[in-house]
């Protein structure tokens, strides 16, 4: 393929999200890595998806399906989709077991380790890095363009996330599921699900969906990073994304949301409507504003508590 030389403005990633579905952990120092992974690729990196006509730059949104770790280009101010590509695993097996057990000597190296030894291990890791680099770039040839140091960086948050690859699929999963929507998926069915998901963990799917598709709403993540929960993974995704046609519970969060659902033939065991006001419609001072997002974040949790224990009970769960 004849690559084009990278333009500074517009071939990179200014975004980087993950599948909260699909890739998740309670533990701090696993969400710690990926965000200094995911940082590090967005501070630097040349990238550009190949055979469209879209224009970057470009938010980058992961999701683990299976054996693959799906790479989604999309818009970063309406997150539109751009380009999708699904990379197989399995050539990076053996060179993620190395990049952990070089990890490992790496730190041990640090805290006992001669500087010359702790060279020689530094060197091995950035022998693996390069090695794992140019065969992502060759794995993706003709799909995603990118130099080597962005490969690098790429490598290692595929690193970080991929112990979850195992995960049963939602669509081999039996967990009830839920799917949350409002107006944009934005601010409360991305919040909704969140705090199903924190309630109820390893006991349901819960998705989030819009009507038409909004933007990362960074009041959203404040008011959640209070309650421990990093919401700068989610992207915005309408309707028309979701993978499945039938759910176990359907929960719509505004007038327009019920209607596009009705309208849609969407399945589901059992439907509800919540009419939330949008916080976002708020008008006023920042702490005004921030007050009516706590308001919607308490209002979620309290209807959510009441809610889906008597539905993981009708699911056949015990609470």
């Amino acid at each position: 393929m004849d690559k084009r030389a990278f333009d500074a403005k517009t071939d990179r990633i200014v975004t980087v999200t993950l599948d909260p579905n699909t890739i998740t952990s309670v533990d701090p120092d696993e969400v710690h890595e990926w965000r200094i992974a995911t940082y590090d690729l967005v501070d630097t990196n040349k990238f550009y998806p190949a055979r469209v006509s879209a224009k970057g730059p470009y938010a980058l949104h992961l999701s683990i399906i299976g054996n693959h770790v799906v790479l989604d280009v999309r818009d970063p101010v309406d997150f539109s989709p751009i380009a999708a590509h699904y990379l197989s695993l399995t050539p990076f097996r053996g060179l993620i077991r190395d990049y952990f057990r070089i990890r490992e000597s790496y730190y041990e190296a640090i805290r006992s380790a001669s500087t010359f030894q702790i060279e020689a291990v530094d060197m091995g890791r950035r022998g693996l890095h390069n090695q794992a680099a140019e065969l992502l770039i060759e794995r993706l040839d003709n799909k995603l363009v990118m130099d080597l140091e962005t490969a690098r960086r790429l490598f290692t948050l595929i690193c970080a996330i991929q112990p979850y690859a195992a995960r049963v699929s939602e669509r081999d999963s039996e967990l009830p599921t839920v799917l949350f929507v409002c107006s944009m998926n934005s601010v409360r069915s991305p919040i909704a699900a969140a705090l199903a998901r924190k309630h109820f963990p390893g006991r349901l799917i819960a998705r989030s969906a819009g009507v038409r598709s909004g933007k990362a709403d960074h009041f959203v993540h404040q008011v959640m990073e209070e309650i421990g929960i990093d919401m700068s993974v989610h992207t915005p995704h309408t309707m028309d994304e979701l993978m499945a046609s039938r759910f176990d519970l359907v929960v719509t969060l505004a007038p327009d949301a019920k209607k596009a659902v009705l309208e849609r033939g969407l399945e589901a065991g059992e439907m509800l409507h919540w009419d939330i006001p949008d916080p976002s419609e708020v008008e006023g001072q920042r702490a005004t504003v921030l007050a009516a997002y706590r308001d919607l974040r308490e209002d979620l949790d309290a209807r959510l508590l009441k809610t889906l224990p008597q539905f993981l009970a009708g699911a056949g769960q015990e609470v």
